[in-house]
């Protein structure tokens, strides 16, 4: 069974060992590529291998399932990248399991895609929210298509985005006081150490594991771009004197640098927790976010019974 990093797209595979999968906004160009690549249309199975083949996943990344499968994660992301490209009118999908590129995907520049992500989400949750205002919901469903079930974390990123700054702050300590933080010390804007212009709340914090009890110095940032190695770098230097510990976390995600930085040999270790992760402690908590466990009946005919009431 596959579980999730803390770091967000570190999953473990059967095998207890860890491989990375890209996260599904970092498939939808080569997603593009690919169907072009086929001859402007393919089958689901014709072009995930070769998106696999475009990004040279591994082997151990291919065979990490989704939940207890039996599908594999990397197919979901991929699911995930052809409905967004489809909203944002670079894929069309008009026969079950054929996808074709457009006109306008054949002409898109690699540069393009992410503006268009963003505003695709952007008008889906302009849309959600004027639909449940106008329909008196006081809960937003987050529910996604069968094809993307991983779709309800792209609307509370979306909230998080939206928040004031000092909304991003009482969302920062809910947050940290629901993990088992206690003794929080925010200081005043003017007096952080964190980047000039980035949206971001830091502090001290202690926090208590059984018997033992560590000092811990945190960042939260509102970016929606990639962290690199500086990011790391730049609060590790801020944290010193500050904390035994460190926690970093971004409403977006790290790089492969950043991650390596973080536990690099010799230097304090930094736990990161990506946009991802955040969503995911929100759901665990109950903050802002609700999930429901729903029971599915399978229900199978029985020929035997029938075969016996009929003397065969």
């Amino acid at each position: 069974m596959q579980r999730r990093n803390a770091i967000g797209n570190s999953v473990r595979n059967t095998g207890g060992g860890e491989a990375t999968l890209p996260p599904y906004t970092d498939l939808l160009w080569p997603t593009v590529q690919a169907v072009i690549e086929l001859g402007g249309s393919g089958v689901i199975e014709e072009i995930d291998s070769a998106v696999i083949a475009r990004t040279g996943l591994s082997e151990a990344a291919q065979a990490v399932l989704h939940g207890d499968g039996p599908g594999t994660e990397i197919e979901y992301r991929l699911a995930w990248a052809r409905t967004y490209l489809k909203g944002m009118g670079l894929l069309s999908n008009t026969r079950r399991g054929v996808w074709s590129v457009t006109d306008r995907g054949r002409a898109v520049r690699e540069s393009e895609i992410k503006p268009m992500q963003v505003a695709y989400t952007a008008e889906k949750r302009r849309k959600r929210m004027v639909r449940n205002v106008s329909q008196g919901a006081q809960v937003v469903p987050l529910a996604a298509a069968p094809e993307d079930p991983e779709l309800w974390r792209e609307p509370v990123l979306g909230a998080v985005a939206d928040l004031s700054e000092d909304g991003f702050e009482r969302l920062a300590t809910a947050v940290l006081r629901a993990a088992g933080f206690t003794t929080l010390t925010i200081p005043a804007p003017g007096g952080s150490h964190a980047p000039e212009g980035a949206g971001h709340v830091e502090g001290t914090g202690v926090l208590r594991v059984s018997l033992l009890s560590f000092s811990v110095f945190f960042r939260f940032l509102r970016a929606p771009e990639k962290a690199g190695a500086d990011v790391v770098r730049e609060f590790r230097a801020a944290m010193v004197g500050r904390g035994e510990k460190g926690l970093l976390v971004t409403t977006g995600s790290f790089t492969e640098d950043a991650r390596a930085e973080a536990h690099r040999h010799g230097a304090p270790p930094i736990d990161l927790v990506d946009g991802d992760g955040l969503c995911d402690l929100l759901k665990e908590h109950g903050l802002g976010v609700r999930s429901t466990v729903r029971t599915v009946e399978d229900v199978s005919l029985v020929p035997a019974f029938f075969a016996e009431l009929s003397g065969r």
